[in-house]
């Protein structure tokens, strides 16, 4: 799950930011609210953790703003250093799903993301991203940089098996049983064709800092386009 942080104490940051590494997660962290904005309107997280205070504004403001212009998908769990009833009631009715104090520790913050987690509906759950790439298995719908890329069904099916899978190693036989089945008919070569036009559809080619680079007699690989 990717996760997007703003917390002002650079202590306090990067604490959580290996907390969320260690459980698995990525994360992008800012350190003011203004940053955070910024980033919202460049990346989409899974989730959002919002410090309750901010040298520019607050919590409130960042979650109001969330809720009026990205809607209810993405759930939002507060950090505060306050435990009165009054700081966690206005959270919530800010549209916080969640709120935790900055007393909690690393199993329990982990754990009260997997739960609120839990709670987003299922067409969220289908969304995979990777950067600027967005596929969304409900819709069948794949935009690079929010613009629509128009795909096959085998052809989608595919990017989304690898943008599933990035940085490992699949074979040809391993990625036409993923996407055609086990009992095709079709050879290794139509893996062949569709990556040929994923690369371009998709500008895997490093454009936007990923490419699937051949692996020569046996398969693919989506990887960095730094590596």
């Amino acid at each position: 799950m990717h996760i997007l942080l703003v917390d002002d104490n650079d202590m306090q940051r990067e604490m959580i930011g290996l907390w969320l590494t260690n459980g698995g997660h990525t994360f992008d962290a800012s350190a003011t609210q203004a940053e955070f904005l910024h980033r919202l309107l460049q990346t989409r997280g899974d989730l959002l953790l919002v410090d309750w205070s901010l040298p520019d504004g607050s919590g409130a403001d960042i979650l109001q703003w969330v809720r009026k212009n990205k809607g209810w998908d993405t759930p939002a769990i507060v950090l505060t250093a306050n435990e009165d009833e009054d700081t966690v009631v206005e959270a919530l009715r800010a549209g916080a799903d969640d709120y935790v104090t900055k007393k909690v520790g690393p199993k329990q913050l982990l754990a009260r993301i997997e739960a609120v987690t839990r709670r987003i509906t299922p067409v969220a759950l289908t969304v995979t991203r990777l950067d600027v790439y967005e596929a969304d298995t409900a819709q069948q719908r794949l935009s690079v940089n929010r613009v629509d890329v128009s795909l096959t069904q085998k052809e989608f099916d595919l990017a989304v098996y690898l943008l599933q899978n990035p940085d490992k190693l699949l074979s040809r036989d391993h990625l036409l049983n993923g996407v055609w089945g086990l009992n095709t008919d079709v050879d290794t070569r139509t893996v062949d064709t569709h990556v040929s036009r994923l690369r371009k559809k998709l500008m895997l080619d490093g454009t936007h800092g990923w490419r699937l680079a051949p692996i020569y007699g046996y398969g693919y690989r989506l990887q960095r386009a730094d590596k």
